[in-house]
């Protein structure tokens, strides 16, 4: 899989350092993954919630955060959406959040 952008991912390890190598391990599964639906990708990551056909919610740093991503199963292409605190994405609505401009430094 493609992910789109790992410059995102970059700056949310640089704001939540204690997530670094998490984000970072996700990262290497993601870019390994070769998913064509949310089932097959549930197959690796069993705790992933898909919100939508496309939405789809990891846990981070043993569920301490959240990591809100879209993917297109098809093109083999993963857009990053969102990142913070599990208390952070309680307060959201993971259906109509856009693309993450506000989360950076």
């Amino acid at each position: 899989m493609r992910v789109i952008a790992t410059s995102t991912l970059k700056d949310y390890w640089d704001k939540y350092p204690e997530c670094e190598q998490s984000i970072k391990s996700w990262l290497r599964e993601a870019q390994l993954g070769d998913w064509n639906s949310p089932q097959a990708l549930k197959e690796q990551f069993k705790h992933a919630s898909i919100i939508t056909g496309k939405r789809i919610v990891f846990n981070i740093n043993g569920n301490r955060f959240r990591l809100l991503v879209d993917i297109e199963f098809r093109l083999q292409i993963i857009f990053i959406v969102w990142f913070g605190s599990h208390y952070e994405y309680d307060q959201i609505d993971t259906k109509k959040i856009n693309y993450d401009n506000t989360n950076k430094k």
